[in-house]
């Protein structure tokens, strides 16, 4: 599939900000099921953006606005083309996640951080799957997937960004973000390496339609999780929805938690409050067309002022600034 993707963020203070530095990751990776077309960043009030690939493989556009503002708008255009996703062709038992080679390749998918910090609660839950599943690991990733998918209800409201995973299967509802870190905790807590994505899901039907846009949706970010298949690769899958990761999900990046591939992030200086507006249409586009801009991804006119720089690397990342900084963060939640 191909799809036009437009990521739009706004950003309404409550008074006037002296300035902020902000991080972006919106840019689709370039996988053996997923390729890139083309992608640009649009912010306004104008400012520069610099470019550089993290140490989990993300793009992270990077941009400061150094006068006073009152908003701020960010927009993130990209062409994506997506193809199924293989299953295993492997069903290694449990022996094959104790290898050295396996291991050392992927201690930090099975270290924990504040997101997937289980407990006794998450412990007895994947022991549970893995009884049910047998010695194969496949098996028993895939009643994980199920488990989370049939016990959590998706509940906007129900956590907030650092809610415990041990919290969300207590209580029994979240957002996609949870789905994801409970999945992972679980698959940890069994030896078996995972890692947290984030992307986007089209939800469309299969009726591309006849008229320009009729295939676009608004979406917010999404979250699933891989595990790793030794002697296979990674296993792809989306607990909140109940399916595997297909040609629908597009992947932005890879890392331990949310913190990793947090969509956006920053701090600004200044007395205000924050609101932050997100907004994702995705249109897909018919396999014949070539990728251009779609007049129809753009919903409203950008802000007074704005300017649309190509994304410059960089070879030095900047410090935030130290005086007081407020944080912006918003959770992944469809």
């Amino acid at each position: 599939m191909r799809f036009d993707i437009r990521n739009r963020t706004v950003f309404t203070y409550t008074g006037q900000v002296v300035e902020s530095q902000n991080e972006l990751r919106a840019c689709p990776i370039n996988d053996d099921c997923q390729r890139l077309l083309d992608y640009r960043v649009t912010v306004s009030p104008a400012a520069r953006v610099f470019s550089h690939v993290d140490y989990w493989g993300t793009r992270v556009d990077s941009f400061g606005i150094r006068r006073p503002h009152t908003s701020m708008e960010v927009v993130a255009e990209a062409s994506v083309e997506t193809r199924p996703r293989p299953l295993p062709t492997a069903a290694p038992r449990f022996e094959a996640l104790a290898r050295p080679d396996f291991i050392d390749a992927h201690i930090e998918y099975l270290q924990v951080d504040s997101h997937t910090a289980y407990g006794d609660g998450v412990r007895a839950a994947a022991e549970r799957q893995r009884e049910l599943a047998g010695p194969d690991v496949v098996g028993v990733v895939l009643s994980v997937h199920r488990f989370v998918g049939s016990t959590i209800v998706y509940q906007v409201g129900a956590t907030e960004v650092g809610t415990p995973v041990e919290d969300v299967l207590a209580g029994g509802a979240g957002v996609c973000q949870d789905y994801a870190h409970l999945a992972v905790a679980m698959c940890r807590s069994l030896g078996i390496p995972a890692r947290y994505v984030s992307g986007y899901l089209f939800t469309d039907d299969d009726s591309l339609g006849d008229a320009p846009g009729a295939d676009a949706v608004l979406v917010q970010t999404h979250a699933w999780f891989e595990a790793a298949i030794p002697g296979w690769g990674w296993l792809a899958l989306d607990p909140t929805n109940g399916q595997l990761v297909g040609e629908r999900h597009v992947a932005i990046g890879h890392g331990r938690s949310y913190d990793d591939v947090q969509p956006q992030r920053g701090v600004f200086l200044g007395p205000a409050d924050s609101q932050v507006q997100p907004a994702v249409e995705i249109r897909r586009v018919a396999g014949g067309e070539l990728w251009r801009p779609a007049p129809g991804l753009h919903l409203d006119e950008p802000l007074a002022g704005g300017g649309v720089f190509p994304a410059q690397p960089v070879s030095l990342v900047h410090g935030l600034p130290e005086s007081r900084p407020q944080q912006q963060q918003q959770q992944q939640q469809q």
